[in-house]
């Protein structure tokens, strides 16, 4: 693959942009993209390299055969899209980074020879640490999937998940970044509180959320361990596992997701 054509340049697009051509995987110049407000596009494009394009006949017509086109706009707009460019799509690759627009929603709407991947990734693929999830139903070739999904490791870990699943991973995903913040700001707060300056607050707890998440992934331990390995008896840590348990934080994120879901 040589060769990408964005509809829609917003934050998430611009991360996996940024991403490619730092990677080196596919130049800038290769990199098309089409988006209505053209000032904002255009000022994009040069301070990330891509090619802005005009008209999305434009970004059409430079994406070759062996190339693929990026649904990265919002979610409300696609169906009009497709319905406007359905016959410039026949016979393309589909990628579909907009939420809601699984692998069986995008099949009623375009030709059978257009091929179809839905992708969730998340916020933290901008510092390339984030998540992309791959819906396993798809129509890529074998050859394209397999340099897509390469393509996209450059920004954090690549995972498949089955089109039932795509919605809880999605949540975890998507929006656990917004949970994490939370966390962030609250443990920031208490370091002012107790006359930290709030920038070194934020740095301190931030790298402790980095790191945490950082021994769980490399050792695969439970992190009701890791938890246990800091917590001494009768010591400030437990106390302080105690005080989060009587304040029903495990039930707060439940209760979060499934707000989320239900």
């Amino acid at each position: 693959m040589n060769q990408l054509g964005f509809i829609g340049m917003g934050n998430m697009a611009q991360a996996i942009v940024k991403g490619i051509i730092q990677s080196g995987k596919i130049k800038g110049e290769n990199i098309f993209a089409y988006a209505p407000h053209q000032d904002k596009l255009r000022k994009n494009a040069e301070m990330i390299g891509f090619t802005p394009c005009e008209s999305m006949e434009e970004m059409l017509a430079n994406i070759e055969e062996s190339g693929m086109i990026v649904m990265a706009c919002k979610p409300y707009q696609i169906e009009d899209i497709l319905a406007g460019f359905r016959e410039q799509l026949k016979g393309k690759a589909l990628v579909s980074i907009a939420a809601g627009w699984d692998y069986d929603r995008y099949s009623k709407q375009v030709d059978a020879s257009t091929r179809i991947q839905f992708i969730m990734p998340n916020t933290p693929a901008m510092v390339g640490e984030g998540v992309m999830l791959f819906e396993q139903t798809h129509s890529l070739h074998q050859e394209e999937r397999k340099e897509l999904k390469d393509l996209f490791s450059v920004l954090g870990l690549v995972e498949e998940l089955p089109t039932a699943l795509m919605g809880i991973g999605g949540t975890l995903t998507g929006c656990g970044p917004a949970f994490i913040d939370l966390v962030i700001e609250a443990l920031g707060d208490a370091g002012v509180k107790y006359g930290l300056p709030r920038a070194q607050a934020y740095a301190l707890v931030s790298q402790m959320i980095l790191g945490s998440a950082k021994l769980q992934l490399e050792t695969g331990e439970h992190p009701g361990v890791l938890k246990d390995n800091v917590c001494s008896p009768a010591g400030t840590t437990i106390r302080g596992v105690n005080a989060l348990e009587r304040a029903g934080l495990r039930a707060a994120f439940l209760d979060a997701v499934d707000g989320i879901l239900q």
